[in-house]
C-alpha cells in the first residue's frame, strides 16, 4: 500500500470510529447528524433535497430517515400541494439534539487536532479539501468512462 493510502485509511478509520461512538451517546448513527443539521437549518425538506445537501444518495437518506423516525427524531409527512412528495420534519426531540451533537463533534474535532497550531490546522483543512476535490474529479472522470 502507498504511504498516502496507508495513513489516510488509518486516519479515516480512526475518525469514523471516534465519531460513531460520539454520536451513539446521543442515540444517532454516523451520518444521521448530517440529516439532523440539514433539517435544523431548513425543516420540511424532501429526502432528495437532504441527499443533495449532504452529498449522499436519496435511498441513503430514506434509510436514515426511517431509523430516525423509529427513534422519534423526525416525522415524514406528505407535501400539502404535491401528495407524491414526502417531507421530513424534526420532532422536538430531534431539534433538542442539535446543540449537544454539535458540541460533541466540536470536542471530537478539538481532540483529533490537539497539538496542532492554528496554522497547521488551517493547512490540514486546506489539504483535506484538495484531496476531496481530487477524489471528486477522479470519480467524475471514471464515471464518464463507464
Amino acid at each position: 500500500m502507498s504511504e498516502f493510502t496507508d495513513e489516510y485509511t488509518r486516519a479515516s478509520k480512526t475518525f469514523r470510529a471516534v465519531t460513531e461512538l460520539a454520536l451513539r451517546r446521543h442515540g444517532l448513527h454516523l451520518g444521521q447528524n448530517l440529516v439532523l443539521a440539514a433539517l435544523a437549518d431548513r425543516d420540511g425538506q424532501t429526502p432528495g433535497e437532504v441527499a443533495a445537501a449532504v452529498h449522499v444518495s436519496t435511498p441513503t437518506i430514506v434509510k436514515m430517515a426511517n431509523r430516525m423516525a423509529e427513534a422519534g427524531l423526525l416525522t415524514r409527512r406528505r407535501d400539502d400541494f404535491d401528495k407524491r412528495l414526502v417531507r421530513l420534519h424534526l420532532t422536538p426531540a430531534g431539534r433538542r439534539l442539535r446543540r449537544p451533537v454539535d458540541a460533541e463533534l466540536e470536542l471530537v474535532d478539538q481532540r483529533l487536532t490537539e497539538g496542532l497550531t492554528k496554522t497547521e490546522r488551517r493547512t490540514l483543512l486546506t489539504l483535506l479539501a484538495k484531496v476531496s476535490d481530487n477524489g471528486q474529479a477522479l470519480l467524475t472522470e471514471w464515471d464518464k468512462r463507464a
